[in-house]
């Protein structure tokens, strides 16, 4: 009992540490923390959402020190038996598993919870870890509309905890290196970023309703989405295509490219975006684009945004990635490295990894996901500053719930670029938040 306190005790302790530093507070000595972390500070996990990306965050969580999973949640008990496997062979401790995430963040054993599942559970389900004292790192995007971005930020305010989105480029060293430069004037003054993902999806077909799996709980998948049938072309993927679920892929991917184009311009919320494109290549029930191009206008810069699901024509033989331009040069940057170029596309400097396993895919871990997860830790147990806290992460993920918004209603969207709030649009404005299913719907009490 006395190890439970004490490491309670440090996790709640340095938590509120992290705020005050947030808020311009003198950071704690190193004399009280000595008097927190010892023994006790290990940090107990859940990960809820246990496929491709779920098996990502166990593997960079067995990376950093100190830690264990102690409990897991999904509603395929197929994946809850294999994840389970794989955390006794990585810890070597069992975790307690369980498809719904109430019973998860209410045991008091755990520390951390690590979201990994579809898109309109990410907010909802931080929140409910909020609430039961767990510190949160979700998976891009942290939410499924705007108004859930803006309520995350008070709950991480309100519960005093911590929220890390997964974003993990913004712990790439090299990319760390070169935002720093092109703040210092590597290539002038920049003023334009164009971000891009390229990808050869299939069709996904036209579903048919079906019984649902006994495997899976289609109640607890669906959680604060309003009630639909089972139809046999969702789960356990394809659930990003539809509104109910999804985000399209303006948000499955382009959340990172986006937010390289804002952290190098550095600039926030846009006074304006414009959208277009539709379902080109396949007629299914495939609900978003698969071709779109976004622009956010600034008084004085931009950033453009294109997604190509179906056609896997690359910018650079690069299938993601970003180039920054400024008076002076342009940057090329994706997670393998950069190159630097000037007015005359002459290459002046090039960098690349030795290790490209998080290049185009997004399933496994690796060494960006890992160093995200070590800076989410020293928050917890140091103060250390998060990398992407969820006040500025949610700006990125914000601006591009407003490209999807910008597309369905069909026109530009002009904005306070104070908040990102639509401005004279009232069928726009209706999309910031969502209808959920009564009794699942997100509050912070």
């Amino acid at each position: 009992m006395k190890e439970k306190m004490n490491r309670r005790t440090f996790v709640k302790t340095t938590a509120g540490a992290t705020a005050l530093m947030a808020l311009g507070a003198k950071p704690m000595s190193a004399k009280s923390y000595s008097r927190i972390l010892g023994a006790n500070d290990r940090v107990h996990f859940a990960v809820a959402g246990l496929r491709s990306r779920g098996n990502g965050l166990r593997d960079s969580i067995a990376a950093c020190e100190n830690t264990t999973i102690s409990h897991i949640c999904d509603v395929d008990t197929r994946e809850l038996d294999k994840f389970s496997a794989r955390v006794v062979e990585q810890f070597g401790e069992k975790p307690k598993a369980s498809q719904d995430i109430r019973e998860v963040v209410a045991d008091k054993d755990v520390d951390a919870l690590a979201i990994a599942t579809p898109d309109h559970w990410h907010a909802p389900m931080s929140i409910m870890g909020l609430q039961n004292g767990k510190h949160v790192y979700v998976e891009k995007p942290c939410s499924h509309n705007p108004h859930e971005g803006e309520l995350l930020i008070k709950a991480a305010k309100k519960y005093d905890a911590l929220i890390q989105m997964g974003n993990q480029q913004r712990s790439s060293p090299h990319t760390i290196k070169i935002m720093k430069r092109i703040h210092d004037g590597l290539i002038g003054e920049a003023y334009m970023g164009k971000a891009w993902y390229s990808n050869i999806r299939g069709p996904i077909g036209v579903g048919k309703e079906v019984p649902v799996p006994d495997y899976l709980n289609w109640e607890l998948f669906q959680g604060p989405a309003p009630r639909v049938a089972y139809r046999d072309n969702v789960h356990p993927y394809n659930w990003h295509w539809f509104w109910t679920w999804g985000t399209g892929e303006t948000l499955n991917n382009g959340t990172h490219e986006v937010d390289l184009c804002r952290w190098a311009l550095q600039v926030d919320y846009p006074h304006r975006v414009t959208s277009s494109g539709g379902r080109y290549h396949y007629k299914d029930d495939w609900q978003f684009y698969d071709t779109l191009i976004t622009n956010y206008e600034y008084d004085n810069k931009m950033i453009s945004w294109e997604s190509k699901s179906c056609q896997g024509m690359k910018f650079f033989k690069r299938g993601r990635g970003v180039t920054i331009h400024g008076t002076e040069g342009t940057v090329l940057l994706d997670r393998d490295g950069f190159e630097v170029y000037n007015l005359n596309e002459e290459l002046l400097e090039r960098y690349s990894k030795s290790e490209k396993d998080e290049s185009m895919g997004l399933v496994g871990g690796g060494p960006m996901t890992t160093a995200h997860f070590k800076n989410f830790l020293a928050a917890i147990r140091r103060g250390e500053v998060l990398r992407s806290p969820i006040e500025d992460a949610n700006v990125s993920v914000t601006m591009l719930h407003l490209s999807n918004i910008a597309w369905k209603v069909g026109t530009s969207l002009d904005l306070d670029p104070g908040n990102g709030h639509i401005l004279y649009n009232p069928a726009a404005k209706a999309m910031w938040a969502r209808d959920y299913e009564p009794g699942w719907e997100p509050k912070l009490g």
